[in-house]
C-alpha cells in the first residue's frame, strides 16, 4: 500500500530532515536522478550501480485474474520449499507463481481469527513450509498452513501496536518480514517511526526460537535509520546474517523513489526498552546503499503516471531466488499496483553483488 510519502513524507521533505550519522549514502528522496542515470555504470550493461544490475522486467501479471482472483496488490515475495514463488497480496490472497514463468498456478485466501481479511504485507516461508504473514492492521504476525488454515499468532510488543493501543500509525507498521538462515530468527520491519521516536528511525522487531519448536518468543529490537521521506517497504535475509532493505517513497507529479540497502544488525543495540528512540539511544543498524533503482536503465519500460524513470512503480516485494554463476544474488522484485489503473503490477529481475561482511 502506497501511503507513506504522500501522507507523512512530504512534511519531512519540506522540513529538510536528514538521516543521521551512520545512515549510509543516498541523495534526497524526491530528487531527479543525476544526468546520465539509467546508463550503464562502469560500462556494464544493465548496471544500476557498481553493485546492482537489472536483467529484465515483466508486466505479464498486470491487470490479470487467476481462478477468479485479481492478480495484483502484491506486497511481498518469498521462495517456497519447492522453488516456486509465493506472492502475497495485501487483500489477503496468497498466490503461487511458477518459478520459471512467474505465472500463477494456485491461490489461497487468508483470514484472521474471526474470518475477516487481513491487510497482509510481509511474508516468510518457514522451514516446514508454514507461511508467516504480517498484517499492518494491528499489527500482527500469524502462522498459516499451505492451504490457508490459521495455525497461530506471535506476540507483539505493546508499543508497536496502532494507536491508541500503542504508538504506531495506521498503515505504517509491519511492512516487511523475513527469516534468517536456519529459521530460528524472524525479523519484522516497521514502515515508519513510532510516535515519540525520532522521525527517521524505524524499529525492527525480532523473535527467536530454539530447537525444533514452532513457537517464537519476543527478542531484540533494533533502530534503523531510514532516508528522509522514505519508508521501509520490505526486508529479506541475504543468507549470511545480513538483510536487504527496500526503502520507498512517492510524490505525486514526481513519482517513486526506490532504494536498495544492505543492513547489518550485528553490532546494533537492543532498543526494545527505549521509550523515545533517538540517534543517541544506542548503536543503530548500519546500512550501505546498493542502488537507487531510479538510476537503472529503463529497458524500454513505460509508466502510466509520472516517474523519474519509467521503469519504476510502487515496489514493495523482494525475494532472493538464488545465486548467479558469478556469485551474485538473484533478486525478484514486484510492485503493488493498489488495483489502480494508473499503476502497474511489474516483476523485476536483478542481480546484486554484496560487499564482504
Amino acid at each position: 500500500m502506497r501511503t507513506l510519502l504522500t501522507v507523512v513524507g512530504v512534511g519531512l521533505l519540506l522540513a529538510g530532515c536528514s538521516a543521521g550519522t551512520g545512515a549510509g549514502t543516498g541523495t534526497g528522496p524526491g530528487a531527479t536522478p543525476a544526468p546520465g542515470a539509467g546508463q550503464s555504470a562502469g560500462g556494464r550493461a544493465g548496471a544500476c550501480s557498481p553493485s546492482v544490475s537489472i536483467d529484465s522486467f515483466s508486466d505479464a501479471l498486470d491487470k490479470t485474474t487467476f481462478d477468479g482472483t485479481y492478480v495484483g496488490n502484491l506486497s511481498s515475495l518469498d521462495v517456497d520449499l519447492d522453488g516456486n514463488i509465493a506472492a502475497l497480496s495485501d487483500r489477503s490472497s496468497l498466490f503461487t507463481l511458477d518459478a520459471r514463468t512467474h505465472r500463477p498456478t494456485g491461490v489461497v485466501a487468508l483470514k484472521d481469527e474471526s474470518g475477516r481479511p487481513l491487510d497482509s504485507e510481509g511474508l516468510a516461508i518457514d522451514r516446514d513450509g508454514t507461511r508467516l504473514v504480517s498484517s499492518e492492521t494491528e499489527p500482527s504476525v500469524r502462522r498459516y498452513a499451505r492451504d490457508g488454515t490459521l495455525l497461530g499468532r506471535l506476540p507483539v510488543p505493546d508499543d508497536l501496536r496502532v494507536a491508541p493501543a500503542g504508538r504506531a500509525s495506521v498503515n505504517l507498521t509491519f511492512e516487511g518480514l523475513t527469516l534468517q538462515p536456519g529459521g530460528r530468527t524472524l525479523v519484522a520491519s516497521m514502515e515508519a517511526a513510532l510516535s515519540g521516536d525520532q522521525g527517521n528511525l524505524v524499529r525492527f522487531q525480532t523473535w527467536t526460537r530454539t530447537g525444533d519448536t514452532d513457537d517464537f518468543r519476543l527478542a531484540a529490537q533494533y533502530g534503523y535509520p531510514v532516508d528522509p521521506a522514505l519508508g521501509v517497504s520490505e526486508i529479506r535475509a541475504t543468507g549470511d546474517g545480513r538483510l536487504l532493505v527496500l526503502e520507498r517513497g512517492f510524490i505525486p507529479g514526481i513519482g517513486n523513489t526506490i532504494r536498495l540497502y544492505l543492513a547489518d544488525l550485528g553490532q546494533a543495540s537492543d532498543v526494545g526498552a527505549v521509550q523515545d528512540l533517538t540517534q543517541r539511544a544506542g548503536r543503530l543498524v548500519r546500512k550501505t546503499l546498493l542502488a537507487d533503482l531510479g538510476h537503472c536503465p529503463s529497458l524500454g519500460a513505460t509508466a502510466r503516471e509520472k516517474q523519474v524513470n519509467p521503469l519504476l512503480d510502487n515496489i514493495e516485494g523482494l525475494a532472493v531466488t538464488g545465486r548467479g554463476p558469478d556469485g551474485g544474488l538473484r533478486l525478484l522484485l514486484v510492485s503493488d499496483d493498489n488495483q489502480n489503473p494508473a499503476q502497474t503490477t511489474r516483476l523485476y529481475s536483478l542481480t546484486a553483488h554484496l560487499p564482504e561482511p
